[in-house]
């Protein structure tokens, strides 16, 4: 059994009572991405094609996806170009690179993930959620909170987005309205979005979209946005497209999510041990990143059990906010309620990912197999580290007894656990 790490595989050849692998890892599609992107774009879902929508405009901001994303856009931007110049060869196309909270997408990863074409020839432009003279507020969300977003996806004539769908621990899905917010939102529309009430609720789980406090702020979010068109891809677990979905950003969203549902919702019995990933690079850069896997291995986890989470950790532990709180408490159940409890306007910088962090470490016992550098952070942080798959196992049986049960998710982020 191969497991995802880095831009490799681990490879795991002992024992396991179950494998729970997303069916899109099965799937096989003869066409290239972008023969699955040109017939997705020709054949709209609620909306025109993209060069109807675009005839008359002057100026178009497309977000596109920032250096912890996956997205093939070498395969999607060329052709939504294409149809945006057929429209108006003259038009201004500005990219802006949805970064969220994250730290900036660097140069050389935007060549990595862009191509030399598209960096060389068009405007792109880096979200920053942090300066407010980049942003503009738009109204009020649903929730209460501002909504406040990138001054490029406001003062702009057509308002577009790349992306990719997959589970997503507590917005049920990613892909769609997300390009909006968090990806170009500022600073504190993100933090509430983010608040420990909403990160708190029983809805806001991977898969849910159905009373997700977190999903309805950001659908309200991306209409105030005006965004008018997405083009959204599936990916399997060797990351190429077996799907795409375009077209109104609401609609072909949720045909996107109806479709990767049948293919990612896997029935489990709970196990002792569970070893998964953050399916390889980009996602397993960091610690911070992983939590999303470690939330598909508390799913099918008996109480008490052990966590193995394989990562590369390639760029740290990810946030200075979420290290430092994971490394002062002393009460991970109390953190939890600390943040559950936390005012909409009170949250802070990755406290989300702190307090799901504290959810999963106050039931279970979390170890990360990952480089030798990252041992004693880990350590500082409350979590495991082994050197391998082997020695981390040997710690869990150590925990858990010899006959303990093992079920295997080798890739965390793709799967929906629903437990029988």
């Amino acid at each position: 059994m191969r497991i995802p790490y880095g831009k490799g595989f681990l490879s795991y050849d002992g024992d396991f009572d179950a494998i729970l692998q997303s069916l899109v890892d099965e799937m096989h599609e003869d066409k290239s991405a972008a023969e699955i992107v040109v017939d997705a774009m020709a054949n709209p879902i609620g909306s025109d094609t993209l060069r109807m929508i675009a005839i008359g405009k002057q100026r178009c901001t497309i977000i596109i996806s920032d250096h912890t994303r996956p997205v093939p856009s070498k395969a999607i931007l060329p052709k939504m170009i294409e149809e945006l110049k057929t429209a108006n060869p003259e038009m201004e196309i500005t990219f802006l690179v949805a970064t969220g909270l994250h730290r900036a997408t660097s140069v050389e990863e935007l060549r990595e993930k862009l191509g030399d074409e598209i960096v060389d020839n068009y405007k792109i432009e880096i979200h920053d959620a942090f300066d407010p003279a980049k942003n503009v507020e738009l109204g009020v969300l649903p929730s209460g909170a501002k909504m406040i977003v990138d001054r490029l996806a406001v003062e702009t004539d057509l308002l577009i987005a790349e992306g990719f769908i997959e589970p997503h621990f507590f917005a049920g899905y990613s892909g769609g309205r997300k390009s909006v917010l968090p990806g170009v939102a500022a600073r504190e529309s993100v933090l509430a979005n983010h608040c420990g009430e909403f990160i708190a609720a029983p809805q806001a789980r991977t898969g849910v979209l159905e009373d997700n406090p977190i999903h309805a702020d950001m659908v309200a979010g991306a209409r105030m946005a005006r965004l008018a068109y997405i083009v959204n891809v599936v990916l399997d677990g060797e990351k190429n497209v077996v799907a795409a979905f375009a077209g109104n950003f609401e609609k072909a969203h949720e045909a996107g999510v109806n479709f990767l549902r049948g293919f990612c919702e896997v029935p489990a019995a709970p196990a002792d041990i569970v070893i998964t990933s953050n399916n390889g690079a980009p996602l397993d850069q960091n610690v911070y990143q992983c939590v999303k896997g470690l939330t598909a291995a508390e799913a099918t986890a008996k109480e008490g059990a052990v966590l193995i989470m394989c990562a590369e950790l390639a760029d740290g532990i990810g946030s200075d906010e979420f290290y430092k709180t994971m490394c002062d408490c002393e009460d991970f159940s109390a953190l939890f309620e600390k943040f559950a409890h936390t005012p909409m306007t009170e949250t802070i910088p990755a406290q989300w990912e702190s307090q799901i962090m504290a959810r999963i470490i106050a039931n279970y016992k979390v170890i990360f197999v990952t480089r030798p550098e990252m041992k004693d952070a880990l350590l500082k942080m409350h979590v495991g580290y082994a050197e391998n798959l082997n020695d981390a196992i040997a710690q869990a049986r150590a925990l858990k007894g010899e006959d303990a049960t093992i079920t295997v998710v080798p890739n965390g982020v793709s799967v929906v656990v629903k437990q029988v």
